[in-house]
């Protein structure tokens, strides 16, 4: 992808997430148009990951076909939001996009990463094919935040998170989920854009316990990325980042085995909406707590 692909590309992930879901029975993913909406992943992940977008481009017209983001990190590479127009469905294109990202990776000596939808099987097939195996569920639950908020304290050790947490944070994440991004949680709490909002919980050892994210932009209002110790730590840092989201709708995904967290945003009204897996394709550890991802950015 280059500069001038980038109105084309978010109006390839406009048409076509929206295109998936309608024709699906649910309801356009992305509302308004794609110069407010989706062009967020376009000027987010050239923020972090600059010239790392893949296309395919039609050889006679020029246009667009498909696209691909990727995330390469110290630890693995990320597979960012892959889309093919539906003009051009069924013609294998998602699976040259992937190809080309994990023979990256394969060069790399790193295992690929991704969060796919469980109830799109066409591109659960995708992943299983190309070798990904799936560890971890999430339940994707919408919570309806109050314009005066969630009637719930939040934890004492909870507070805004800040430059001098980020050792702490990268420290705890390699502990939890075994990944390393730097420069992803500095670009959260550094917040050039205004769009996002960190938190950490604070343990009476004076660690940092939990950390969790929150974006609120017209194209993605959803927590996470997020890991923390526990379910407890999890419930205390959901509370204080729905609270910047008051009046707002806000996406959250659940790991389906954290029962007690479950109970809690349930408790908050929350609604399921959809099924999704983590999923990779080599060498990966198991959680040693709490992981609540995030389609934005999906650097984990």
């Amino acid at each position: 992808m280059t500069d001038s692909d980038c109105s084309a590309v978010a109006e390839l992930i406009h048409v076509s997430t929206n295109d998936y879901y309608t024709s699906h029975g649910m309801g356009a993913i992305f509302g308004g148009e794609p110069e407010a909406t989706t062009r967020l992943f376009c000027e987010v992940y050239e923020d972090l990951d600059p010239g790392c977008c893949l296309v395919v481009e039609h050889p006679d017209t020029g246009r667009l076909m498909g696209s691909c983001f990727y995330h390469p990190r110290e630890t693995h590479v990320s597979l960012g939001i892959m889309n093919v127009h539906p003009s051009y469905f069924g013609q294998g294109l998602a699976r040259r996009l992937l190809n080309e990202i994990t023979s990256k990776a394969d060069g790399a000596g790193k295992p690929t990463r991704l969060v796919s939808s469980a109830l799109n099987l066409d591109s659960f097939s995708l992943y299983s094919r190309a070798g990904f195996v799936p560890h971890t569920t999430f339940q994707d639950i919408l919570v309806n935040v109050p314009e005066e908020g969630l009637d719930v304290p939040s934890g004492d050790g909870v507070r805004d998170a800040t430059l001098d947490d980020l050792a702490a944070i990268v420290d705890l994440e390699a502990q939890v989920a075994g990944i390393h991004r730097e420069r992803d949680w500095a670009y959260f709490i550094e917040n050039v854009r205004g769009i996002w909002h960190v938190s950490v919980a604070i343990g009476a050892s004076g660690n940092v316990d939990g950390v969790l994210a929150s974006v609120g932009h017209p194209g993605s209002r959803i927590m996470g990325p997020g890991v923390m110790r526990n379910e407890e730590t999890a419930i205390d840092l959901s509370v204080a980042e729905l609270d910047h989201h008051r009046g707002q709708t806000v996406l959250l995904l659940v790991p389906a085995l954290a029962r007690d967290l479950l109970g809690a945003v349930y408790a908050w009204g929350g609604r399921n909406c959809e099924i999704h897996f983590a999923q990779c394709r080599g060498e990966y550890a198991p959680f040693q707590g709490v992981v609540m991802p995030t389609f934005m950015p999906e650097t984990g």
